[in-house]
């Protein structure tokens, strides 16, 4: 019986052996299966937080933008309202401008009438024409003052948005 009981025992041992390498093949894949997992989960937790600060980076882009383009909107409607105004400014000068030249014209018309010789008809007609040039020139100087002073104010609040603009995009990043 010793020889059944040897070979019985060094099945038996075989068996254990061989549920011995099993479980510890099961348990080192399983263990691998487990390491698999957690470094997918570490992947996918740093894919989403790459991709969460990506879209944040995005939408700060995209509020900054917005941002930008209101305050350019806002710069061109006040850069109308100061052109409009001071276009106003002119027209109402210049229509002041040519009521008093029309009552100049008015009143030396009066007074070539009432003229009594030649000379009396040149001496006025000469000063007259005096008075209107320099008064034209005068007028000619006011006028392009008053639009060159318009035409700085009225581009100053866009002038100003394209150097925030340079300053704010012509940054390398």
């Amino acid at each position: 019986m010793s020889a059944t009981k040897a070979k019985t025992a060094g099945a038996a041992s075989s068996t254990e052996s061989v549920a011995d390498v099993s479980a510890k093949t099961f348990e080192s894949s399983l263990s691998a299966v487990r390491e698999g997992i957690e470094k997918a989960t570490k992947g996918l937790e740093t894919s989403q937080a790459k991709l969460k600060e990506g879209v944040e980076k995005a939408m700060k882009t995209s509020e900054d933008l917005l941002a930008f383009g209101q305050g350019n909107l806002e710069a061109f409607m006040k850069a109308s309202q100061i052109y409009v105004a001071g276009f106003q400014d002119i027209s109402k000068h210049v229509a002041a401008s040519s009521k008093a030249t029309v009552e100049d014209t008015v009143a030396f018309g009066k007074s070539l009438m009432g003229v009594k010789s030649v000379k009396e008809a040149v001496d006025l007609q000469t000063g007259f024409a005096r008075s209107s040039i320099e008064k034209a020139v005068a007028e000619s100087n006011k006028f392009a003052d008053a639009s060159m002073k318009l035409a700085e104010n009225a581009v100053a609040p866009l002038a100003a948005r394209i150097t925030l603009a340079v300053e704010t995009f012509g940054k390398a990043p």
